[in-house]
């Protein structure tokens, strides 16, 4: 048996190297909601405070003041959600305060000029907007390479990876 055993253990690291490498991402499911993890979300309220634990007894660490911000749950505990900000921020804010409506930041990695908003999903499509860095957009649909969005009134098409606050290749309707 324990022939066996250290066998198995041999090959354990070609079994794990078979495994497609989304696989274990996506049998991932919060322990409170059920729902998968990780997963976007965005803030509800202009004022929410990030804790550095789950529990109104830890300290506040930041204060998120813009509603409509996408955050990325990276862990449940009970009612309070592990949340990721496009800057790396962690931290655990309260499930309340927080939305299933899904937002995605435009290029928060670019400090400087803008990204046009097109009329259809073509590079070469016309331009409806041109969008600042940071700015805040609704997510009507995704196909894993575009996505249409709604900023203030507005809707267009934008390449997906120019988004934070949508995976890569991820489809949403």
């Amino acid at each position: 048996m324990p022939r066996r055993l250290a066998a198995l253990f041999a090959l354990l690291p070609l079994i794990l190297m078979q495994t497609p490498p989304g696989a274990a991402l996506a049998a991932q499911v919060g322990t409170a909601s059920g729902l998968p993890l990780p997963r976007y979300v965005s803030l509800k309220s202009d004022r929410v405070n990030l804790r550095e634990g789950p529990s109104k007894d830890h300290r506040t660490s930041w204060v998120f003041q813009r509603a409509g911000l996408p955050v990325e749950i990276t862990a449940e505990f009970e009612t309070w959600r592990r949340v990721r900000d496009a800057e790396g921020t962690e931290g655990w804010v309260l499930h309340s305060l927080l939305s299933g409506r899904r937002t995605a930041l435009v290029t928060p990695w670019s400090k400087t000029g803008t990204l046009a908003l097109l009329e259809s999903a073509k590079d070469d499509g016309p331009v409806v907007a041109h969008l600042q860095p940071n700015v805040i957009a609704n997510i009507k649909r995704c196909d894993g390479s575009w996505c249409l969005v709604l900023v203030q009134n507005v809707s267009g098409y934008l390449r997906q990876e120019r988004l934070w606050g949508v995976y890569p290749g991820e489809k949403v309707d």
